[in-house]
């Protein structure tokens, strides 16, 4: 039952971030989005954690500011696995994937 409302929780915060970041759309309706927070909390929970590993000592060069390109790139990767889900550009990626990590938290802590 936690896993469903974390999920619930991620594309609550999907939603929102589509409304929010200009640059991000999803035609497909209902099918697309959840679809992209199935995939999102896929990368967050599989693959993050992996990349993150291996660009440590980039991250550490940069003060941390690399794991926001990193966040970038996977969330405009999710545009390519994603049918329907559209990303304009490196800008867009960088600022939908701030912002669904920060609503996606903050959901999670309120559930």
């Amino acid at each position: 039952m936690e896993m469903l409302l974390k999920y619930l929780g991620t594309v609550a915060g999907v939603v929102l971030t589509l409304y929010i970041v200009p640059g991000l759309s999803a035609s497909g309706g209902w099918t697309t989005t959840l679809l992209v927070a199935l995939v999102w909390s896929v990368i967050v929970t599989v693959i993050k954690p992996v990349l993150q590993l291996l660009t440590l000592p980039i991250t550490i060069i940069t003060f941390g500011l690399f794991s926001l390109v990193l966040n970038a790139l996977l969330f405009w990767a999710m545009a390519i696995i994603v049918p329907g889900f559209v990303v304009a550009g490196f800008w867009s990626a960088l600022l939908g994937a701030l912002v669904l990590s920060l609503l996606s938290w903050l959901i999670h802590q309120i559930l």
